[in-house]
């Protein structure tokens, strides 16, 4: 390719090509470009200097002062105090009431029932809870003394065990009683009127909290009749035991030829809700309608050992109050 000139002829002739002016134009901007980086940093450098003067500086007795100050404040922190509430953490931390070995549970549930077995059969529920009461107070003591001794003759209990056991009388005995399925009824005291009819069977007042179940429903506590459903207990709710049955009543009263009636009504009281081998998370209230031509029993008083072997979440009492009624 030829060279392109220009320029002017003469004395002082110059020429110039694209290369030479390419040159020419990439030196005047990088000269730009110092310059600018050049005033970028006066102002950074300038900006700096300016705020330097709200710098605090101490003088070398200043900075003593603080560090004695912080010495003193150091010396004087509650270590005791701050040392108990880390052990009281801790201690909040530890193995909780449902993670309570297994066996350990069935021992402690075997003794209550001993304990409530040993009782007269006309014990109201009064009588049952100073029992247990009875028995949670010695059964601490004993944890209390293999605690402090490390042995004891007599004692059926491990260290470890006692331990854990002492957490579960003390603070969560009522939680520790839900979880091994123990629930004794609250005794309802009432007014006794004269006027009451004659013949009319006397019903004990104290079996179930809430207005008294009547006898025509054959409440059995710690039930659990199986039979056809005739009305889903998950979306059905009564505030006692006593409504529930009579739900059951009003629905073979209703019932259409053909048609199932009511002739078992099964009602959970727990507050913590109740036990079932099914897939469902059955609540407190929930009251279930069912149908059986021969009904029979799913469960009674205890969960037998195999079947709590197979389901380990299984409470040790039935929970349920069932009843099977006149169709």
């Amino acid at each position: 390719m030829a060279r392109v000139e220009w320029g002017y002829q003469g004395r002082g002739k110059w020429t110039c090509s694209y290369k030479k002016t390419t040159v020419i134009i990439c030196s005047i901007n990088i000269i730009v470009a110092l310059y600018v980086f050049r005033s970028l940093y006066a102002s950074l450098y300038l900006y700096s200097d300016n705020d330097s003067p709200s710098v605090v500086k101490y003088t070398p007795d200043q900075i003593r002062k603080m560090e004695e100050f912080v010495r003193v404040r150091r010396a004087s922190e509650p270590v005791e105090l701050i040392k108990l509430v880390k052990e009281l953490k801790e201690f909040s931390q530890e193995q909780t009431v449902d993670e309570l070995p297994l066996p350990l549970k069935q021992k402690i549930t075997e003794e209550i029932l001993l304990k409530l077995r040993s009782l007269n059969g006309s014990s109201n529920s009064t009588q049952q809870r100073e029992a247990v009461e009875i028995w949670r107070k010695e059964k601490l003591e004993e944890a209390n003394k293999l605690i402090t001794e490390q042995m004891l003759e007599n004692s059926t209990l491990s260290f470890e065990d006692a331990g854990t056991l002492v957490k579960a009388l003390e603070a969560d005995w009522q939680v520790f009683s839900e979880a091994i399925g123990l629930w004794i009824p609250t005794e309802v005291v009432h007014t006794e009127h004269d006027d009451k009819p004659e013949g009319v069977d006397e019903f004990d007042d104290e079996i179930l909290p809430g207005r008294p179940v009547p006898p025509e429903c054959n409440a059995e506590l710690h039930t659990d009749y199986d039979g056809a459903a005739v009305r889903w207990g998950l979306t059905h709710h009564k505030e006692s035991a006593a409504d529930c049955c009579q739900a059951c009543l009003d629905h073979a009263k209703r019932a259409q030829p053909g048609d199932r009636k009511c002739n078992i009504w099964v009602y959970c009281p727990s507050e913590t809700g109740c036990h079932s081998p099914d897939i469902y998370e059955h609540k407190h209230m929930e009251c279930w309608l069912k149908y059986a031509e021969n009904p029979k029993l799913n469960f009674k008083t205890n969960y037998p050992q195999s079947y709590r072997n197979s389901h380990p979440t299984a409470p040790f009492v039935v929970p349920w109050v069932s009843g099977v009624v006149s169709a």
